[in-house]
């Protein structure tokens, strides 16, 4: 099953994205849906609600008044606070039952509001985003919902920032106009739902591109989720995309602080199922006297985010080698050139076969060069 985090600001149309993915086959899971469940007459939820907010956020038949309720909740952060303490835990436990009920093969999209305010989106699969201009949210919110304007700007402001959601967006789909077209995306989903289940990595041919300004924010979103899956480990953003201005493969690369090779694998499964299925057992070639340098090797399922993530023990000659060459990199602008030109060589060299082991293999002479400049490095870094 394949997990992704819908969210938007309200009135930016994610639930015709919703729509849109639900006609291609996904599940949805509606949170907004599920909030008026939990609120129903009768329900534990309202009986909470009126106890805090008192007895006008009724209607006269019982069922709840939401216009009003909207008035008093959205007032004060307070009170928002308090709606959300009575709400959230009730939702949860609903979100939790419906994504159990849902086809291990499927495509499951849970359509929340809050989901960067609630600082979720480590917990899914993929994040997509919609947005839309402030101008237009709001004009869709007095237009088609009849809010008051003051209602609907004090309800945007309330929100995450565009910011903020694109601090998270795996995907950002851009609605302020014409509808988006989900095409691509779902081929994504369902090609990313498919590795997930059989325990496949994505893979590619080994071209070289121009650096790229997303791969810091993209690093960042996806040691998230391998540090959620891994119990909250330390992950360490490395390789040729952590260098900044330096030309790579788009494939980011991270190793996991693990206590030992015990430890990766107990990880192996969990790491799996969030989309980080295991390679194999691999010894990194030997630098210096140090010997082989055990580690596990696992890759991203996202066809849309190639990953390469290797498990190894913090203080080990093969950990300390990765960052002190990546820091070595960011120091040296002589050495980055000399490697980007080592680099885009090989890609012309093994582009066409797409064979990235031996792209990988075929590195190691400048690697074994830069020993002792790497050991100068530190030496002036430490004096």
């Amino acid at each position: 099953m394949l997990r992704v985090g819908l969210t938007g600001g309200i009135g930016s149309g994610k639930s015709t994205v919703a729509r849109l993915l639900a006609d291609r086959g996904a599940t949805i899971i509606d949170a907004d849906r599920l909030a008026r469940e939990v609120l129903e007459p009768g329900t534990d939820g309202l009986g909470e609600v009126v106890a805090a907010f008192g007895d006008d956020v009724l209607n006269a038949d019982g069922t709840l008044n939401r216009a009003a309720l909207a008035a008093k909740a959205f007032a004060t952060e307070e009170a928002r606070q308090t709606l959300n303490g009575i709400t959230h835990p009730r939702i949860g436990r609903l979100t939790a039952e419906r994504m159990a009920a849902a086809p291990e093969d499927g495509v499951v999209v849970h359509d929340i509001p809050l989901l960067v305010e609630r600082d979720m989106a480590a917990a899914y699969h993929l994040v997509v985003v919609v947005h839309a201009d402030a101008a237009t949210r709001l004009h869709r919110l007095v237009t088609s919902r009849g809010m008051a304007e003051a209602d609907a700007r004090q309800r945007i402001a309330a929100q995450a920032t565009d910011e903020q959601r694109r601090a998270v967006a795996d995907v950002w789909l851009d609605n302020s106009g014409e509808v988006p077209d989900v095409t691509a995306l779902w081929d994504r989903l369902v090609g990313f739902e498919k590795n997930v289940r059989t325990r496949t990595y994505a893979s590619g041919r080994p071209v070289v591109v121009p650096y790229d300004e997303r791969w810091p924010a993209q690093a960042k979103r996806v040691a998230r989720r391998i540090s959620l899956a891994a119990g909250g480990r330390h992950v360490e953003h490395i390789g040729s995309t952590s260098v900044p201005g330096l030309a790579a493969k788009d494939v980011l690369d991270f190793q996991l602080a693990v206590e030992d090779m015990g430890t990766a694998d107990d990880l192996r499964e969990a790491l799996a199922q969030a989309g980080f299925p295991y390679v194999g057992p691999y010894e990194d070639t030997p630098r210096g006297d140090d010997g082989f340098w055990d580690k596990r090797l696992h890759a991203g399922a996202d066809p849309g985010r190639r990953v390469n993530l290797h498990l190894r023990v913090p203080g080990a000659a093969n950990w300390q080698w990765a960052v002190d060459f990546r820091d070595w990199l960011r120091h040296d602008a002589q050495a980055r050139e000399e490697y980007a030109n080592v680099k885009l060589e090989l890609s012309r060299r093994f582009a066409a076969d797409g064979d990235g082991f031996a792209y990988g293999d075929a590195k190691e002479p400048f690697m074994e060069a830069a020993v002792e400049r790497i050991k100068a490095y530190r030496g002036g870094q430490a004096s």
